[in-house]
This record gives structure tokens, sequence and C-alpha cells, in this order.
């Protein structure tokens, strides 16, 4: 899964950027506002608590949060937003699989199929890349003090699936469903979690080098600057060097 927790790291950074201009907050209020329709109620709505989990590790404001929660479940008024998902090929015929909460689909649809048209990719029909990636609980531990046995045995004590070694991180993989379990056992072994998410990870990777994989990252910088955009994956894997290029 070292494409994904490559490209994770590139996205981290550059949603630091986002934050700043206040992006991160306009897509999570979004992602609330769609969540909070199956019931306000945290504790009774497990995917509105994961949301606001996911907003409170950005530090979204409080009263953010409640508006976000009260236009979705319909006490405030404001537009009505639906998810929807992309599917499409990138350079080099990397699959590409997009999340979208948007409030006008037509708008969405044909702003994603600019943007691939125009950097070497193509939008595909519902289903044509989806069977190459799974959704799965992500958990990221950065590299530190902690001995890596003790991570590696709370991780799967907790029901992990599978953990990455990255240089500076690992990847802890679950099922949706022990997502948390996982996080209650890493934290109750005192092991700091840099943050944590539900992604779809490839279950095969498709290698890319040089120019091929630099047009493939903007693609994807590019589709994540959407304001519709959730999440863009695809099931690249690139070397060390190029991630260094474009961290430079």
């Amino acid at each position: 899964m070292s494409g994904h927790s490559k490209w994770h790291r590139i996205r981290r950074d550059k949603e630091k950027e986002d934050k700043k201009r206040g992006k991160v907050f306009s897509k999570l209020s979004r992602k609330i506002a769609v969540a909070a329709r199956k019931g306000k109620d945290p504790e009774k709505n497990p995917e509105l608590k994961h949301v606001i989990d996911e907003a409170r590790a950005n530090n979204m404001p409080k009263d953010n949060i409640e508006r976000a929660i009260l236009k979705g479940s319909g006490e405030l008024p404001g537009m009505e937003f639906v998810e929807t998902t992309y599917e499409g090929y990138g350079p080099g015929g990397a699959a590409l699989f997009i999340e979208c909460v948007t409030d006008n689909k037509n708008r969405t649809t044909a702003q994603i199929r600019h943007i691939l048209e125009s950097h070497g990719g193509k939008l595909g029909s519902e289903g044509c890349v989806s069977y190459l990636f799974k959704k799965m609980g992500v958990i990221i531990v950065l590299k530190g003090e902690i001995p890596e046995m003790i991570i590696y045995d709370a991780a799967i004590e907790g029901g992990a699936e599978d953990i990455t070694e990255e240089e500076d991180l690992y990847e802890i993989l679950t099922e949706p469903p022990d997502l948390h379990r996982v996080i209650n056992s890493l934290s109750e072994k005192n092991i700091p979690i840099e943050e944590y998410e539900l992604a779809y990870v490839p279950t095969t990777e498709k290698n890319l080098e040089g120019k091929e994989a630099l047009k493939l990252l903007k693609l994807l910088s590019l589709l994540e600057d959407l304001e519709d955009t959730q999440k863009v994956y695809s099931n690249f894997n690139i070397p060390d060097s190029i991630i260094e290029e474009v961290e430079s």
C-alpha cells in the first residue's frame, strides 16, 4: 500500500496549506451536513461521529460543526448536498476513485471531466475501477520514541489488518468496523495518533515514474482543489525521488 501512504503524506502537507484558506472547513461542513441527515446525535450516528472527530482533529471551530449539523438536519436553511463518486483514469493508466459532496452534480461532473481530459486522464463509467479499491480504516502513527513492537502489538491486539512502515510513519489498516477499536488499543498504550480516516485503499498498485508520475500528482492536486471534492484515491506507486521533487 506504499502508493497510498506516499500520496497521503503529500496530501497531508497540502491540507495544511488548504486549512489556512478555510478550504478544509468548507469541505468538512458539507460532509457533516450530509452525515447529519441520518440523525444529529453522534452517539447514535457513527458516520456523523466519525466526521465530527475528523473536524475536531482539523481544529474546526465548535460553532461551525454545530451549524453544519443543524443545516444537515434541516433546522437551519442552506444548500442541499449529496454524496457522489466518480471513477476514471489518469496518466499511465492509473485508476482514480473520487469522492465528492455537491449541491449541483451536473456542475461537478463537468468540472471533473474537464480536469481529467485536460491533464491526460479520462472519466470512466461506474464500476470501471472501484473493484481495485477496498474501503478501510487508515491510522497514521509517526515514528518517535515508542518502540516499534509496542506499536505493532497494540495495533494487532485491536484487530488491525495490516501495518506498513514508511521512512517516518506507520500506516495501520483496519476493517471499517474495527477502526475505533484499534484507535482505543493504541491510545491505551499512550501511542499518539497523527490522524485517522476511512479511505479507499488500492488492492493492487501500478508503478509510475518520471513525467507520468509528476503529471498524475499534478492531476490529483487539481482534483482535490475542487470545493466539491472530498478525497481522491489512486492505485499508483512512485519512487522516493519523485516525492522529494514534489515536496521541495
